[in-house]
């Protein structure tokens, strides 16, 4: 009579999905992620954060504008970037959520530069579906939030961040208070906001100061910006600086 071959643990899929094997899921999302980037001599990316909902057509109300500002922005920086490396320099990727809003303005302007961009999709019951527009072997899916989050800011020598919800309010307050309590040992990477008047509207940073919250000094940890020539400006000789200077985002331990 033949034996029934045993299944090893690793192929055991009930046992992969169960809660005992939620240590094994989530260093999964740490070293597959790595292993691809490797391979593919990714060490520098440009990450933009921003709302899901914003749509591309005019039916979407006065915000559409910041899809194809996104557009336009991803596109100009994919150009750049190419231009880098046609001389010799070091290029990034435009990096996104992978989802809909300005995450797809973002690669959707990546990838009319011609460059490849990056997405890194979550596992959400709405919302989150991957765009057209990442590169297919740069298209990353995650179950933890923190362990994405890991991976927006590993490789990022910059953020741009435009208007958003809770998701982009998260993103932006967490890089904040990492770069205040100088976890992120690289330094104080770019972090570029669009529409001075939005944020402004949205968030009373000078609040914070006058009750002594944040220092006035961490007003700098940032720079709006609402002309797409002035944040190229801005960010062209910071964003060189970093990818010259390191590598890797974070520290492995």
């Amino acid at each position: 009579m033949k034996k029934e071959k045993l299944q090893a643990a690793y192929q055991n899929i009930d046992f992969l999905k169960s809660r005992e094997a939620r240590t094994i899921r989530i260093i999964s999302e740490y070293l597959e992620p790595e292993k691809r980037l490797e391979e593919l001599n990714i060490f520098h990316t440009v990450v933009f954060f921003g709302s899901a909902r914003i749509k591309s057509n005019k039916k979407s109300g006065y915000t559409n504008k910041y899809y194809w500002a996104a557009e336009e922005f991803a596109y100009r920086l994919a150009g750049w970037s190419g231009e880098l490396e046609k001389h010799g320099g070091k290029g990034f990727y435009i990096t996104t959520g992978g989802g809909p809003g300005i995450m797809e303005a973002a690669n959707r302007g990546a990838n009319r530069a011609g460059a490849k961009t990056i997405g890194l999709n979550i596992s959400i019951p709405f919302e989150q579906q991957p765009n057209k527009y990442i590169t297919p072997e740069l298209n990353f899916e995650f179950h933890y939030f923190f362990m994405r989050k890991l991976w927006f800011l590993y490789h990022a020598k910059a953020l741009i961040v435009f208007p958003g919800g809770f998701g982009t309010l998260d993103e932006l307050f967490e890089t904040l208070t990492m770069l205040q309590t100088r976890k992120i040992e690289k330094g104080n990477i770019p972090i570029l906001l669009y529409d001075k008047e939005y944020w402004q509207d949205l968030i009373n940073f000078k609040k914070l100061i006058e009750y002594n919250l944040i220092s006035p000094k961490d007003l700098n940890l940032f720079y709006y910006f609402n002309d797409l020539d002035d944040g190229l400006n801005y960010l062209k000789p910071r964003l060189e600086k970093f990818i010259n200077k390191v590598n890797h985002g974070l520290v492995k331990v």
